[in-house]
């Protein structure tokens, strides 16, 4: 009988959305943790184990992690405090290790090596290293960003029509997150002892300027696109009323497209999953009403 797959973060979205499409897929036994259980009450009526995991309590982590085969790594949102996403992250892989997991899955980001321009690029970087160390079988997800992130600047920028970048001619091949949560379920139920880095991503990858047109189509209003500097970025950031710890973050990722940091469309998505990537144009759609509110 196989061993149990274990989905860490379950109550997140992404968590969530791949131990939906691992029971919609007819996998067996399926481990969700989470560090409130009583959250996941619907999953575990449904036949799924729920166990508590708490990455910033690693005693809890042996016995979350007992028992199971392929365990996935949601990497976490905990970015308060420089450093303590990587300690989370290190304490998962060695609890993962000692309970006997054969193979670890890990969401990344793309290119997360020393050069990348993203302030938390060397949280992944880091737990990639680690989790290569560890000897365990490994597949590593480098997710682009989710075309549902561009929900947090599009109604700003609609509403001024105006859009402030320092990405430059940067492109980036957003993907949709339950494309990700897909390719995700496929890898930790693959079975698979290969160890494989893969990109996933969206199927095409759009300029600023691009994207903007897009959004003026779709929504029927017109966009200026902006190029600033980063530093005119952040004094725009900070007078707009950015809480002044997510300023830096949020201009690396301008900076980090500027410099070529994100990875071209790949077939990851398809090839894993068996179906095609959604377009941008087709988020935009959905999320119009949103948008035009």
């Amino acid at each position: 009988m196989p061993q149990p797959l274990l989905v860490t973060g379950a109550g997140g979205q992404l968590g969530r959305s791949v131990v939906d499409n691992l029971l919609a897929s007819g996998a067996g036994h399926i481990i969700a943790t989470t560090r409130d259980p009583s959250k996941l009450a619907d999953l575990a009526a449904k036949g799924v184990e729920v166990r508590r995991a708490d990455f910033d309590d690693a005693a809890s982590l042996p016995t979350a992690f007992a028992g199971a085969g392929r365990v996935l790594i949601i990497s976490t949102d905990a970015l308060d405090r420089p450093g303590r996403r990587l300690e989370q992250h290190l304490s998962a892989v060695a609890a993962a290790k000692a309970a006997g997991v054969k193979h670890l899955v890990y969401t990344s980001m793309p290119k997360p090596e020393p050069g990348s321009a993203v302030i938390f690029a060397p949280d992944h970087f880091g737990t990639e290293t680690a989790i290569k160390e560890s000897g365990l079988g490994y597949t590593i997800l480098r997710n682009s960003w989710y075309q549902e992130n561009l929900m947090m600047s599009l109604p700003s920028v609609l509403g001024s029509g105006l859009w402030f970048t320092s990405a430059g001619a940067g492109k980036v091949a957003h993907v949709a997150r339950e494309d990700a949560a897909r390719v995700a379920a496929a890898a930790l139920a693959s079975g698979s002892d290969e160890s494989l880095t893969l990109d996933v991503t969206g199927p095409e990858a759009l300029t600023t300027e691009q994207i903007a047109a897009l959004v003026s189509d779709v929504v029927g209003k017109p966009i200026q696109v902006m190029q600033v500097t980063d530093e005119q970025l952040a004094g725009g950031m900070k007078q707009a009323g950015v809480p002044d710890f997510l300023v830096p973050l949020l201009v690396s990722f301008d900076a980090n497209t500027r410099n070529g940091g994100l990875t071209p469309p790949t077939d990851t998505v398809e090839r894993l999953t068996g179906l095609r990537p959604r377009p941008l144009r087709a988020f935009l759609e959905a999320v119009k009403p949103a948008l035009v509110g």
